[in-house]
């Protein structure tokens, strides 16, 4: 029978922390194909300037201040933890072989779960707000014929939704650019805590050793511009009209962005698992079932995210 001690605890905590790390890195996290991770140093960032930056001009004479539209987008930063129980009787008995398993999980969770915040904030984009303050995907998102944001603005779509037969949703996304259409902000990474004392209260009173993940981070929405949801079907019209759709989008100011022209991989198509093989169809084959050339094959990068299901 061990007895249960400090060092013993904290040898114990050097074995699961190597538990940890190792399923940590056994995951392959797919979020940052859509995200930009920005480190957090405080509560909350503030993205102030996603309004859009005045385009170039010639340079004659004195600079020309233009002011940006404000706005007050801030992503505040979440804490997030899992813990589990490690039986101080299982310590007495040297059956901590059994719980190697459950720690190296424990880490594969911890580097999902960025996974599960990003691809989950995109499903219901049609539902949360961004920096104009409306819905991510929304059909009269306001566009300025002034880059700082006055005059009458016009307004624009990026949530394709049919009267009739509205079918399970869909995504094309331009990710060319330096800040993706998500934000994955992180001011803590994943730790493994414990307590070591074994004449703690909670190990009295429980009679069990702690062990819990604690992680701070949060997501929120970049450009709403850089992104389509369709609810349309799937199909080379499907496709077309929503690629037209990002293609044409335009910045205050009526500048257009340039967007969905940088090739597949620039261009995302996401998808839920049950319409991988459609997405497939649409942008994987190169000849067309009844013959002829696929105009869309090779246009986007087919992602299908479970989190989407």
């Amino acid at each position: 029978m061990a007895i249960v001690t400090n060092a013993l605890l904290a040898t114990m905590r050097t074995g699961f922390n190597a538990a940890f790390q190792r399923g940590q890195n056994r995951a392959a996290p797919m979020w940052p194909t859509v995200a930009t991770l920005i480190p957090s140093t405080a509560a909350q960032n503030t993205y102030g300037w996603l309004g859009q930056f005045p385009k170039l001009r010639e340079w004659v004479g004195d600079r020309m201040f233009r002011h940006m539209q404000e706005h007050g987008y801030a992503i505040t930063n979440k804490l997030y933890e899992s813990t589990v129980g490690v039986a101080r009787t299982a310590i007495e008995d040297d059956s901590l072989g059994v719980y190697t398993p459950l720690f190296e999980e424990m880490g594969y969770g911890a580097s999902t779960h960025p996974d599960e915040l990003v691809w989950g904030l995109l499903k219901n984009g049609h539902a949360t707000n961004c920096f104009d303050g409306q819905s991510f995907f929304d059909t009269d998102h306001p566009v300025y014929p002034e880059v700082d944001g006055t005059g009458s603005p016009a307004t624009v779509s990026n949530n394709l939704v049919p009267s009739t037969d509205a079918g399970t949703a869909w995504f094309l996304l331009d990710v060319s650019r330096p800040l993706k259409p998500i934000i994955f902000q992180e001011r803590t990474k994943p730790q493994l805590q414990v307590i070591t004392n074994p004449d703690s209260e909670h190990v009295f009173i429980k009679d069990e050793i702690p062990y819990g993940v604690r992680y701070r981070c949060n997501v929120g929405f970049g450009f709403w511009q850089m992104a389509v949801r369709s609810q349309h079907a799937l199909d080379a019209a499907g496709f077309e009209a929503a690629l037209l759709k990002l293609q044409t989008m335009k910045a205050d100011g009526g500048r257009p962005l340039g967007l969905g022209t940088g090739g597949k991989a620039g261009l995302l198509l996401v998808v839920p698992p049950t319409l991988n093989g459609a997405a497939r169809r649409v942008v994987g084959v190169s000849e067309l079932p009844g013959g002829g050339t696929n105009p869309w094959y090779d246009a986007a990068t087919v992602v299908a995210s479970p989190w989407l299901a």
